[in-house]
């Protein structure tokens, strides 16, 4: 990567899922003349609109965003990939702007562009491949059984609800017969550029009720037909997700379509709930509620003189 002077400022917003990032990604773009680049790990992908809750037409209007609707579900696009080609699109984007924003609730790819990614040995697909196979067919209980297992320390700090990310440890452990936990040595790579960390939070039970609104919402806007839709290509892992795995259940009769959605919006709180224990490990981030866009931008200016 050139050499990029330090007058360069990554703006990244982080916070729980449902409270308002994109809102104020789009209010500090307008008023720094800007764009957006996403961190999340879902809405990537074109195939999965309203179950991801991606910016509506008219918010990827008012600023130009990156990475949605970037990537199809068939493709595998690792938080490697991510690293790789979000630190390439900021290079280019700052060849005219002096200041970028970066909006996700996805932590590992937040940590992705902003630390990098420990190098790593590779590993088999064809282990890969079966435990996506057992994946289908006994379901995410049987991964996480054994991953507790093999390498408890991973197991302990990952998104327990991610099969992707439940697989790769497994995957690891069984291709390399180390521990994946034993290889994070959390080394920061240099950026050639300042970042700057902004967190939304607010009251939990505001929060939750949120949530549980948004995902009433999504059904009606038609999520169960998005899911019905993509049922030919449920063995990918982008859709091993909330809002998606509780539908296939309903689909498969496995339970009740009430059932289903109260799931949905239990798991969306307790995703929530992972994503700011997440967040708050780093004391760099300074923490703000919604709405609280102008003491947003106040403190992007003192800390960018």
């Amino acid at each position: 990567m050139p050499d990029m002077a330090l007058n360069k400022t990554l703006i990244v917003i982080v916070g729980p899922t449902g409270i308002g990032k994109t809102a104020l990604a789009i209010a500090l773009a307008r008023h720094f003349s800007t764009e957006i680049i996403s961190a999340d790990s879902r809405q990537f992908f074109k195939e999965m609109e309203i179950g991801t809750a991606k910016p509506s037409a008219e918010e990827l209007a008012a600023a130009p965003h990156h990475f949605i609707n970037s990537h199809s579900i068939e493709n595998l696009f690792s938080t490697g990939d991510f690293e790789i080609q979000a630190i390439d699109r900021i290079t280019q984007l700052f060849e005219k702007h002096n200041l970028l924003i970066m909006v996700g609730g996805s932590g590992l790819y937040i940590d992705a562009v902003c630390n990098g990614l420990d190098d790593l040995p590779e590993t088999d697909m064809n282990i890969r491949e079966k435990l996506n196979q057992q994946l289908a067919n006994e379901g995410l209980e049987a991964i996480k059984k054994q991953l507790s297992e093999y390498d408890p320390e991973y197991y302990n700090k990952v998104d327990q609800s991610n099969p992707q990310r439940m697989i790769r440890g497994l995957e690891f452990y069984l291709s390399t017969g180390t521990k994946l936990s034993a290889h994070l040595t959390n080394s920061k790579k240099i950026r050639p550029f300042n970042i700057i960390k902004i967190g939304l939070n607010m009251d939990r039970s505001e929060l939750y009720n949120r949530i549980n609104q948004r995902v009433d919402k999504m059904m009606e806007a038609g999520l169960l037909d998005e899911v019905k839709g993509l049922q030919p290509f449920r063995k990918y892992n982008a859709l091993n997700t909330v809002g998606y795995s509780e539908l296939f259940a309903y689909l498969d009769g496995e339970i009740a379509l009430k059932d289903a959605v109260d799931q949905i919006k239990q798991n969306t709180r307790r995703f929530a709930k992972r994503q700011l224990t997440w967040f708050r490990r780093d004391d760099s981030t300074a923490w703000f509620e919604p709405g609280q866009d102008n003491a947003v931008i106040n403190y992007i200016g003192q800390k960018a003189d």
